[in-house]
């Protein structure tokens, strides 16, 4: 029988090069300020959506050309336009979940060709007073780690046959691992699975993640995360 591949990825620093958030956070508004907030958020002691409200609080209004020439110096891994095709090619399932903004994310996909790509993502817009809009249409109550929950996107896009695939960078990867099958990992998730003795793959571009699944999807046999199983079981059971 065919697999199914599920595979959801990372947004910054994994299809980019950089954290867009981060980086437009700085560029217009207070560096300082923002490293201060990231620093507590990664020691557990603000929520993501704490973050952004803060950092959204020194960002002073901008016209669409400095936005517009901000996306245009944001470069993406030159391998993730091809990995698209290759997962197209293969019937692999492809979605892109980001605790960033819908305000950045589809305009840089959109460039590369990608706009047909599957995002789920936070909300910032600006209303006729020049006012930034803050949505999080994903979040969970349960959840405090991110604005956007991850792990239910997972969930809900998946079915018992499916083999679930992670790809990400970061500290908003953290949680989703823990429900996926394979785990492609580097950065700081690569180190959080390190210390937690969570099996992955280290990979450093889109070439090496193809290599691998097309590895994966030879095998006549394949095995499932067990532990990841489980987590699945235990949401679905308790809701």
């Amino acid at each position: 029988m065919e697999k199914t591949f599920k595979i959801f990825v990372d947004f910054d620093g994994t299809i980019t090069k950089i954290d867009c958030g981060e980086a437009f956070g700085n560029r217009f508004g207070n560096k300082e300020k923002n490293d201060e907030v990231i620093a507590e958020w990664i020691k557990g002691g603000v929520s993501s959506t704490e973050v952004w409200k803060i950092m959204l609080q020194y960002i002073q209004p901008f016209n669409q050309n400095d936005f517009d020439e901000f996306i245009s110096r944001i470069e993406i891994d030159e391998t993730f336009v091809p990995f698209t095709k290759f997962c197209w090619q293969n019937n692999f399932n492809l979605m892109v979940l980001s605790d960033g903004f819908d305000l950045y994310i589809k305009k840089i996909l959109g460039r590369e060709g990608l706009g047909n790509v599957k995002v789920y993502c936070n909300r910032l817009s600006v209303n006729e007073k020049n006012e930034y809009v803050l949505n999080f249409p994903y979040g969970d109550e349960e959840c405090k780690l991110c604005g956007n929950c991850k792990r239910n996107h997972i969930l809900t896009n998946s079915a018992d046959e499916d083999y679930l695939i992670y790809i990400g960078d970061g500290y908003s990867d953290k949680c989703p691992v823990q429900y996926c099958d394979f785990i492609f990992a580097k950065g700081a998730l690569l180190k959080y699975c390190e210390v937690n003795r969570i099996t992955y793959f280290p990979f450093d571009n889109f070439d090496d993640v193809a290599i691998k699944l097309a590895e994966l999807n030879g095998r006549k046999r394949l095995k499932k995360k067990f532990q990841a199983q489980v987590n699945r079981k235990n949401v679905f059971e308790a809701g």
